[in-house]
């Protein structure tokens, strides 16, 4: 019998890398449809990943680092529930 694929979506997770990405953001001045703007991604994508409704993808927050001019790590120094 095959095993199902389980998809993860660690939300406590995703929600305490939401907050850190949305403070990190507002630091560096920048609004969501800026951040959308500078970095080819869409307005609603911004919005959904710092209202954890999705997963980003590893190539998605190397473009917002790139953007906000941050080191990657930068944007995963929080404390992980």
């Amino acid at each position: 019998m095959k095993k199902r694929r389980v998809l993860i979506f660690d939300e406590k997770g995703l929600k305490a890398f939401a907050k850190h990405l949305k403070t990190i953001r507002q630091k560096k001045g920048f609004t969501q449809e800026e951040l959308a703007y500078q970095s080819g991604l869409s307005l609603s994508q911004i919005a959904r990943i710092e209202t954890f409704r999705i997963n980003p993808t590893l190539s998605t927050i190397f473009t917002i680092a790139r953007t906000l001019k941050v080191p990657l790590y930068e944007l995963f120094h929080f404390d992980l529930p």
